[in-house]
Parts: C-alpha cells; sequence; structure tokens
C-alpha cells in the first residue's frame, strides 16, 4: 500500500486542518481512547517575533480536530531549544489555548530522564525526559520552513531535535550541561531519533511558511497549506520538495532504515495536488494571490 499525503489550502486554519486530515485513514485507531501528544514547534520566539514558531490557533484547531475522536487524554509536548518552554508557549498564547480548551502542559526539558540506546546515527544513546515513552500516539504539529544545517525542519526534525532533554545537554544560548554529538552528524541523529520516537501522524503548517534563513528570521509569509501524514518521511518529503529541497539527507535515511517513503512517486497524493500546491506556495511566497 502506498503511503497517502494529504494537502489542504484555505486561509482559514480551522479549515485547512480539518481538509488535510479529514482525507487521512486510520485517525481512529490513532485518536480513540489513546493519549495522544501534541509536540508543536516552539523552538524560540519573542515579544517582538513569534514566526519561528507554530501558532496558538493551529494548535487549537488540531486538539479540537482531536477531540472529536474521544482520546483518553491530550497533552501539549513542549522542549524549547534555544529558550525556556513556558515563557515560549506563553508569548506564543499556546498557554491560554492549553487551558481553555482543558488539555494538559508538559515540558519534556524538565527531569527526571532516562537513558534511551539509539541505532543510527553519531550517537548511540540520548536521555530524555521519560514521560515521552508513555505517550500513545505523539503528532509532529511542525511549521513549513527551512533550516541552515538540516535543510528543512519539518515533522522529523521537531521531534529529534526537541526530545532530547533540554535540561540536561543544556539550551544551544545557554551553557552546554552535558556533551552530545548531534551536531557532528544532525541529518543522522535526526534520522535515528525518529527510527527511536516515531510520530503516528505529521502536520506541516505554512501558518506562516519560512523561506531564505532559517529556522528563525528567514522570509515569512502565509502559504495557506496543511501537509498531512501517517508516514512522516512521506510527509517530510513533500514539504521539503515544495521548499525547493530534494533529496535531504536525514529524509533518505529515514527511507534507508524502513521508516517511510522518501519518494514522492511512489506516495499518493490525495486533496491538493503536488503540482498546484508548488504553485500556490510560490505564489504566496512572491506575495501574490493564489
Amino acid at each position: 500500500m502506498k503511503s497517502r499525503v494529504s494537502i489542504a489550502y484555505s486561509s482559514d486554519i480551522d479549515s485547512a486542518i480539518a481538509g488535510a486530515l479529514d482525507k487521512l485513514e486510520g485517525l481512529s485507531e490513532l485518536f480513540i481512547g489513546r493519549h495522544v501528544a501534541v509536540k508543536p514547534n516552539e523552538t524560540w520566539a519573542s515579544a517582538e517575533d513569534t514566526s519561528a514558531c507554530t501558532q496558538a490557533d493551529t494548535v487549537r484547531s488540531l486538539i479540537r480536530f482531536i477531540k472529536g475522536y474521544y482520546p483518553k487524554k491530550i497533552t501539549v509536548s513542549g522542549g524549547a531549544g534555544a529558550g525556556e518552554t513556558e515563557e515560549v508557549f506563553r508569548l506564543l498564547g499556546i498557554d491560554k489555548v492549553i487551558k481553555e480548551e482543558g488539555v494538559e502542559f508538559f515540558d519534556h526539558n524538565r527531569p527526571p530522564f532516562t537513558k534511551v540506546s539509539l541505532y543510527h546515527g553519531p550517537q548511540s544513546e540520548v536521555m530524555v525526559n521519560e514521560r515521552v515513552l508513555e505517550y500513545d500516539t505523539v503528532i509532529s504539529l511542525a511549521q513549513h520552513k527551512v533550516h541552515h544545517i538540516a535543510d528543512v525542519t519539518l515533522a522529523m526534525k521537531n521531534i529529534a531535535m526537541s526530545f532530547p532533554a533540554g535540561d540536561y545537554y543544556g539550551h544551544p544560548r545557554a551553557k552546554q550541561l552535558h556533551a552530545h554529538r548531534s551536531f557532528e552528524d544532525m541529518h543522522g541523529f535526526i534520522a535515528g531519533m525518529c527510527q527511536r520516537f516515531r510520530p503516528g501522524l505529521s502536520v506541516i503548517v505554512g501558518h506562516p511558511a519560512m523561506t531564505g534563513t532559517g529556522p528563525i528570521g528567514g522570509h515569512t509569509f502565509e502559504s495557506g497549506l496543511v501537509i498531512a501524514s501517517k508516514d512522516f518521511v512521506a510527509a517530510d518529503s513533500v514539504g521539503a520538495y515544495i521548499l525547493g529541497r530534494e533529496k535531504v539527507s536525514h529524509i533518505l535515511q529515514a527511507e534507508s532504515l524502513g521508516l517511510g517513503t522518501a519518494d514522492r512517486y511512489l506516495i499518493e497524493m490525495t486533496g491538493i495536488q503536488l503540482g498546484e500546491a508548488l504553485r500556490i506556495f510560490n505564489e504566496k511566497k512572491a506575495g501574490k494571490a493564489a
């Protein structure tokens, strides 16, 4: 069976999220009676600039969609890479969404930590908060943007570079506490982390999208596109193609590990087709009406 990737387009985030997810099969098994963790992109934000992160209304839209499947529990699980998670959530307004929607917040940068083995990439083990091992379904809720080292920062990187415990390893803008080798081969590390911590659903959102320089400070714009798939490799492959990035190493490594499909010719597209999505993206990037 081919991996399926769904693309929806709307200026309304509720419609775009629902439009992409409604075209996927087997969501009931991911949500009904399950502890579902939503992992947004919360790398860094300031009072002046929140464009590098998942927006609060995106988180709300996804939470409300999940609630329609009667999950046992929903947790918004965060681990900011360049700041404190609670502060980033406050700046984004995600803290208010969590409170208003009656779901749980968890900062997986905090202790207690446990050691987990990795079987691919530059590290043989990683320290994580033990809570991330307890989620039944992890949703990688990623932004559609580029990255200056990893080429793209989509569903895979959103998990791989956040689950390693920030309070153990230190944050990029703070003193490193314990040594790690993830930056020696970031592509291999991302693939190895996703081999161990596989998101059950990937949702990549262009609200906003970012090109040029990333993951912070690039050209941002509202693409109106949402990409969704149960195959995180396929989702990232499609997202990278739209960004103009082909043959991204960590995506290809993940495919070689049997984690999903990177070859877009073997991916079943539903909703907006890839050519149309690319046209919309490029027109929005140029500041034109799609």
